[in-house]
């Protein structure tokens, strides 16, 4: 009897490689997300530039972005360092202000990277209705933790109010 040939060994060797290399233990975390939204008693006009790098100076304590490229348009990046001095690279994926829509593709060094999408649609009884949408994948021990975290319904939830109340004082101070 002859030894298998490369071609027969290969077959056999293939299957293996791919179910050590590409088992589920392998794979990368599935990303996680949440939504949340919001009501703001303004037009869309004024609401929708409060979630842009510059517009969110307007509201968020200690947001500071460095701007590396660009100002709101797609293609656009910044960066921003947490309120533990963690630094998030920023970058713009979408930007439709007729349509009250941006997203941004972030990464948090040594700890996440994911998507923020934010949708602002004018409201049938006035205002402003906001969505936000986060979708994260941890990329270490303590990103993973961070990533369940963030995305626990009751931190979101409490997220969205504080951003809820913090743009509607930014609204009332330029009216």
């Amino acid at each position: 009897m002859s030894a298998p040939s490369f071609a027969a060994k290969w077959k056999i060797l293939v299957p293996i490689l791919c179910l050590g290399f590409w088992s589920p233990c392998a794979m990368s975390t599935t990303p996680a997300s949440r939504v949340g939204s919001f009501h703001l008693d303004a037009p869309l006009a004024q609401v929708f530039p409060l979630f842009t790098a510059e517009g969110e100076r307007a509201w968020a304590a200690g947001w500071e972005p460095e701007v590396l490229s660009g100002a709101e348009e797609r293609g656009s990046a910044f960066r921003t360092h947490g309120h533990d001095g963690r630094e998030t690279t920023w970058i713009v994926i979408d930007y439709r202000p007729a349509d009250g829509r941006v997203s941004y593709a972030r990464l948090a060094k040594d700890s996440n990277i994911g998507l923020v999408d934010v949708v602002c649609s004018e409201a049938a009884s006035g205002g402003t209705d906001v969505r936000v949408r986060y979708t994260l994948t941890g990329l270490s021990s303590p990103g993973r933790k961070f990533v369940r975290e963030f995305l626990t319904e009751d931190h979101y939830r409490a997220m969205m109010e504080e951003w809820r109340s913090a743009t509607s004082a930014a609204l009332a101070a330029t009216r």
